[in-house]
């Protein structure tokens, strides 16, 4: 387990090893199983779908680059999202459920693919002072906000789809 990715350099390779290894494991899982709510839920007490789960990755990773986007046109940033509070994440994650309910898990991934790599190319569009040495949001730096949406969550989901892949038998 890496540690926590102080440089750009290391949140590029964190970023690429914990989304490598999520993407082999959604690769082995049946296309007819996806659809189903059998996974333990963002909020307490619920379920979601194996689509769910990739469209909440996908979902924070657009609002990481939307956040990117506003402020590089100078404009305000709703932090987390508009409408949204930090404390009503739950709330936040059945949005992007029903953002990407539409699309069937092989788009999903496509989608999610996509997303990473504009993430990749944010990441290396700026350099490590701007984005390790100065703060960006509140307290938090830039390199570290997108951590906390990238391969934070990766790892979260691969546990999360690991532990259904053994409760469901699945290799």
């Amino acid at each position: 387990m890496m540690a926590v990715p102080q440089n750009k350099t290391e949140l590029l390779k964190e970023i690429e090893i914990t989304y490598v290894k999520l993407r082999e494991d959604l690769k082995t899982i049946p296309v007819e199983l996806t659809a189903k709510e059998t996974l333990e839920g963002h909020s307490k007490n619920t379920m979601m779908s194996v689509n769910n789960l990739v469209s909440y990755l996908i979902g924070w990773g657009e609002l990481v680059l939307k956040w990117h986007h506003k402020k590089n046109n100078n404009e305000a940033v709703d932090f987390p999202e508009t409408g949204y509070k930090w404390n009503e994440l739950g709330k936040l994650a059945q949005k992007f459920y029903a953002d990407y309910q539409d699309l069937d898990f092989i788009t999903l991934q496509e989608k999610l693919d996509a997303t990473v790599t504009q993430l990749q190319i944010l990441i290396e569009s700026h350099n490590n002072e701007t984005l390790y040495e100065q703060a960006w949001y509140e307290k938090w730096t830039m390199g570290r906000m997108i951590q906390f949406n990238t391969s934070s969550p990766y790892k979260n989901a691969r546990a999360r789809i690991r532990k259904w892949k053994k409760e469901n038998n699945l290799k």
